[in-house]
């Protein structure tokens, strides 16, 4: 008797087990089907360089996640189950490289184990269509001042000169929107992030193929900014430390700089996709406009011609630091300039002010004529 009691109990208590893991199984969704895995067109994968970069289940990740946040779904079912390290680079990738998705936060849950993820918007429960609208409108007018420039050069440095004007930079506060794109180019306000997320997002829409990468500067800040591939050949460009908030004063320093020159002051950290080599000979602004001296006599003809075509902003970069502080020495703190001023016609009514600007780090100076 005792011993079909015990089986009895065994079996009922083997019965409650199956039905409580049923439960749970259920509700966890272990027996649910994953949805089919989808990715972006050759032509979308073309302009997203760090998603070309990852793995076919990595893709796929990708895509699930950016068209649920683009749905503002609070739960997105994922086509894998992954573990908590790839949700988190994949998550984000797509929250730093995917400008138009400025509505999702920076934060993120996450788990040792995922089937599903579970999203956190800026602000809970709002529907953000006003934002949105805005935001279309100010991408749109962005857009029309680069994307009928002639080449790549052209658009990339468009895009460069019409966010200076356009955004004034400023810290971020909690909950604000200056981290993103929406920031730079509705609100006009932006930080570091928000100025390469709005470069990226621009620089998509012109067909350029475009990314965002974060790092630290030589003086160990947190820093974003963005590689753009140029006629084939990919370069650095930080619009942030290009603008320097004056009016009409368009710096183009940091505007397609090789790996040699632009390693002096940023250095990538973990991006989640390896950024890429910019080797090639210099192609920047300075070296394109030509604007850059190996000689003084170089530097005092570009002085002058710069007067004669009517320019009262002239930059003047220098092939080394030697020659730099020569020109320093003789033309600045002896006056010189004044001397050629003088020579091209300006100053004859005796009234004539030169402001310098100085950025020794990437031996340029800058004259400013009034």
């Amino acid at each position: 008797m005792s011993k079909r009691i015990s089986i009895f109990i065994f079996v009922v208590a083997a019965i409650s087990f199956l039905i409580v893991g049923a439960k749970y199984a259920k509700e966890a969704g272990i027996f649910r089907k994953f949805p089919d895995p989808h990715y972006f067109s050759e032509e979308e994968e073309r302009l997203r360089p760090a998603y070309g970069q990852l793995s076919k289940k990595e893709k796929a990740l990708y895509h699930a996640l950016y068209v649920g946040i683009s749905e503002k779904k609070e739960t997105i079912p994922l086509p894998y189950e992954i573990n908590g390290d790839t949700y988190s680079k994949i998550y984000c990738l797509v929250e730093k490289q995917e400008s138009e998705l400025f509505y999702v936060s920076s934060t993120y849950y996450t788990a040792e184990k995922l089937r599903d993820a579970k999203i956190a918007y800026r602000e809970e429960d709002k529907q953000y269509d006003t934002e949105e609208e805005a935001f279309r409108a100010a991408e749109k007018k962005a857009v029309q001042s680069a994307l009928y420039k002639n080449d790549d050069y052209s658009k990339a440095l468009a895009i460069h000169d019409y966010l200076i004007r356009h955004c004034k930079y400023t810290v971020s506060t909690e909950n604000d929107y200056t981290s993103t794109a929406y920031g730079c180019l509705a609100e006009g306000k932006a930080n570091c992030e928000g100025y390469a997320k709005a470069f990226r997002q621009i620089a998509m829409d012109c067909g350029l193929r475009c990314v965002l990468v974060t790092g630290v500067t030589d003086t160990g800040e947190n820093h974003a900014w963005n590689q753009v591939e140029i006629d084939g050949e990919w370069r650095n460009i930080d619009v942030t430390w290009d603008d320097s908030d004056v009016y009409g004063d368009e710096r183009r320093l940091y505007f397609l700089c090789n790996d040699e020159e632009f390693s002096k002051t940023h250095t990538p950290e973990d991006n989640g996709f390896e950024p890429f080599e910019c080797s090639g000979d210099a192609n920047d602004y300075y070296s394109r406009s030509g604007k850059t001296a190996n000689t003084l006599l170089e530097a005092e003809n570009i002085i002058r011609t710069s007067i004669a075509d009517g320019q009262d902003v002239i930059d003047v970069k220098f092939a080394n630091v030697m020659l730099y502080e020569q020109f320093r020495s003789m033309y600045i703190e002896n006056n010189r300039i004044f001397d050629i001023l003088l020579s091209e016609g300006m100053g004859w009514n005796g009234n004539i002010s030169v402001s310098i600007r100085e950025n020794p780090k990437e031996n340029c100076i800058t004259l400013l004529l009034s």
